[in-house]
């Protein structure tokens, strides 16, 4: 991008800017806020295309995700890719014109978990939509350039927002150990179950076995690379996978769902000696497990928090095309239809799999 291209890019940030905001519980109104200004270690990005979680939904329905209680109002989206539209003073990794993803969650840098490698447990972690820090349902936000990733031009930004999502499947195979040739089941088929199907594959897992009950889920399982699908609603799942496995279980198991019984379902899939990786979060804290199953069959246990270090990687893995995940786009909507997105989005859990809202404009080519 030559210098007169960066300066008109620079002049054409306005002042203000639209920002869906959640007033209250199903209240999300349109408003005109201050574009924010920079820290010297800060990047503003332009919002090209913002995934809908289960999260938002959560915060939009119930208003609180465990001890996360939204208290006044908040923008949210966390899963979001855009476009470098002015640096601070001390930025070195990004300029102006960049095509970036963004990892929502930003962290302290000093304490022992940052330290060690495993930052997203960090306890001070800032992360997009989650109260009381504001999302990326704008038209501009900022963040710091350590936590924002460059995406080759044939990457779409809908792929760059997806790199969230597939991050924690990524996360959840290191978590596991997953190794060449693997047989792996996955339950539940919402959108990191099945964004974790493709990062089992990428993997090299040699048969993947997931589980739902929506049709619309299982046939975009497939889409992702699933070898086996099964609709829990009409087989039993414990029977199927012993019959798929020759009666010995899969060498690891995900369970995305956070339902109990996907749960209990998941480690009675696994094998003597395999491993089972917790992704999903059940709405009770505790569930009943058969302790001495897991005790005497030696199975590991991991529980899976967000991601760590997997950006990169999953910039990769999507770059080389191994995965399309524009199949699982079931709707795109305009910043100002941000309200019917989450309505869609949690109403039509069935026929829905990630809705994406774009704040700058929905892509001709890509309108409805």
């Amino acid at each position: 991008m030559s210098v007169k291209q960066e300066q008109n890019l620079t002049e054409a940030i306005p002042k203000t800017m639209k920002a869906a905001v959640m007033n209250d519980l199903f209240d999300i109104e349109i408003k005109e806020v201050y574009v924010p200004d920079l820290e010297p270690d800060e990047v503003l990005i332009k919002v090209m295309a913002v995934g809908i979680c289960g999260s938002d939904i959560h915060y939009y329905e119930h208003g609180r995700i465990g001890p996360y209680v939204v208290e006044d109002p908040i923008i949210l989206g966390h899963e979001c890719a855009g476009i470098v539209v002015r640096t601070g003073a001390n930025v070195t990794k990004h300029q102006v014109g960049d095509r970036v993803a963004v990892e929502p969650g930003v962290t302290c840098g000093r304490c022992e978990y940052c330290k060690s490698g495993r930052y997203n447990l960090c306890p001070e972690v800032e992360f997009l939509a989650t109260p009381p820090v504001d999302g990326a349902f704008v038209q501009y936000f900022k963040h710091r350039e350590d936590f924002v990733y460059s995406i080759p031009d044939h990457l779409s930004f809908e792929e760059g927002a997806f790199i969230e999502p597939f991050s924690v499947g990524i996360h959840a195979c290191k978590r596991a150990g997953l190794q060449p040739g693997s047989s792996v089941a996955i339950m539940g088929m919402g959108p990191v179950g099945l964004t974790a199907v493709a990062a089992a594959k990428a993997f090299g897992a040699k048969e993947v076995i997931v589980t739902d009950l929506a049709p619309v889920r299982l046939e975009a399982a497939k889409k992702m690379g699933a070898d086996h699908i099964i609709n829990v609603a009409e087989q039993d799942t414990d029977a199927k996978i012993r019959e798929l496995t020759n009666g010995k279980g899969v060498d690891v198991a995900f369970e995305t769902a956070g339902n109990p019984k996907a749960l209990q379902s998941a480690l009675a899939s696994v094998k003597r000696g395999g491993k089972m990786a917790i992704v999903g979060l059940p709405p009770q804290s505790e569930i009943g497990m058969n302790v001495p199953l897991i005790a005497d069959n030696e199975i590991d246990i991991s529980g899976i928090f967000r991601y760590v270090n997997t950006y990169p990687q999953g910039i990769e893995f999507l770059s080389s095309k191994i995965v399309d995940m524009h199949n699982l786009i079931t709707g795109r909507f305009p910043l100002e239809q941000t309200k019917e997105a989450m309505e869609q989005a949690r109403t039509d859990k069935q026929g829905s799999v990630k809705i994406m809202v774009y704040p700058n404009g929905v892509p001709e080519e890509q309108g409805e």
